[in-house]
């Protein structure tokens, strides 16, 4: 049984592919910018947006990308003018998104809260034609941005003052960063879901981290892991009959400890050598690897 005699298994996997690349594209943003979890509440909101979906009778891919837009945007808002209570207007925004996809779905004709399950868990038979089109447009948006503005967003991801300082709008590229995040949950809920989606975001950037402290070169690697394990995860899914977006994330998780494993003894190693270097009195040659890696990521 070859997987590629099935139409379905064909958009699952360059739905798949499409996710893998954009998933740590934008991620690697939320990463330097210390909002690992911004995905899982684009998440919570994008479900309002699936339950409109199904109650307007439309794509549910474009309705949740209309409210996680919107959702983004109101968090970064919050962000800025939240301060004591910005906490509890985001946890009322995520739960109240919950709360909304489940409402909708019921109220629904016809409808029931187990048709958001493909939606919250992912699900490869339901991957339709408009629904590929939908991605590979929205996935085309991120890559442009994440690629276009990687200087720029890199600046404003580590430092906002500085970044500001050098005349960049920090504010826009804020709300660029947030609005590319809540298309890139879109464009991954029908392979990995809503639930998972953050993971995806976050572990291969964690991952390639393990191998590298350029940002150029974590980004590299941080979406070829994405695509290995979204495009494994998906084969897998296939042939034994597993949900495919746990199975993606679990095999994120499994190479990200593998990979770990086999850093920590190269990175003691290089700590021992850099002790050895400064206790013979050689600051100059400890000095060049920071210095190294600093100019490798400004060269971002």
């Amino acid at each position: 049984m070859n997987i590629l005699d099935f139409d379905f298994m064909r958009r699952a996997l360059l739905a798949a592919v499409l996710v893998g690349i954009t998933a740590p594209a934008i991620g690697i943003y939320l990463v330097q910018r210390r909002q690992p979890l911004m995905g899982d509440g684009i998440g919570h909101v994008a479900m309002t947006g699936v339950g409109l979906g199904f109650l307007l009778n439309s794509s549910p891919v474009w309705t949740a990308t209309a409210v996680s837009v919107l959702g983004a945007v109101l968090m970064e808002l919050i962000r800025w003018y939240g301060r004591t209570r910005g906490d509890i207007a985001l946890a009322m925004l995520f739960y109240g998104g919950m709360a909304g996809g489940v409402m909708l779905v019921s109220v629904t004709p016809g409808g029931s809260t187990a048709n958001l399950s493909s939606y919250l868990f992912g699900s490869l038979s339901t991957v339709s034609s408009s629904d590929v089109t939908a991605i590979s447009v929205l996935a085309a948006f991120v890559v442009v941005v994440t690629v276009g503005l990687r200087r720029q967003l890199f600046a404003v991801s580590q430092d906002e003052e500085f970044a500001r300082v050098t005349g960049l709008p920090v504010r826009a590229l804020n709300l660029l960063t947030a609005v590319t995040a809540a298309v890139t949950v879109t464009v991954a809920m029908r392979v990995v879901g809503l639930i998972l989606v953050s993971a995806l975001m976050v572990v291969p950037v964690a991952a390639a981290q393990q191998l590298t402290r350029s940002f150029a070169a974590t980004f590299v690697i941080a979406v070829a892991i994405g695509v290995t394990v979204t495009l494994s995860g998906t084969v897998t899914s296939f042939y034994q009959d597993v949900p495919p977006g746990a199975t993606i994330v679990l095999l994120t998780i499994a190479l990200f400890v593998v990979l770990t494993a086999l850093a920590t003894p190269l990175a003691r190693q290089r700590a021992r050598a850099r002790a050895a270097a400064q206790s013979a009195g050689n600051p100059v040659e400890c000095a060049i690897p920071a210095a190294r890696v600093t100019a490798e990521e400004a060269g971002a």
